[in-house]
């Protein structure tokens, strides 16, 4: 198997925020959580905790997000 972009989750203090998602991109977070626990040999005990790393990667990549916050720091 492929690596998974995401590595262990870390247990850091959350902001609860509420998001509605469609079922189908549940499935698919449900899908990753069970790959990711065989990867790494830790199960993830709510798929919904993989929401939060998996943004912060995707905002952590996208070059266009990174050259727009360059511009806007002072």
């Amino acid at each position: 198997m492929a690596k998974l972009k995401l590595g262990a989750i870390a247990d850091d203090k959350p902001v609860r925020v509420t998001v509605e998602l469609p079922a189908a991109t549940h499935r698919q977070l449900v899908a990753y959580a069970d790959a990711l626990a065989q990867e790494t040999g830790s199960p993830v005990g709510d798929p919904a905790k993989l929401i939060s790393p998996m943004i912060e990667r995707f905002m952590a990549t996208d070059r266009a997000f990174a050259k727009a916050r360059r511009t806007r720091q002072p």
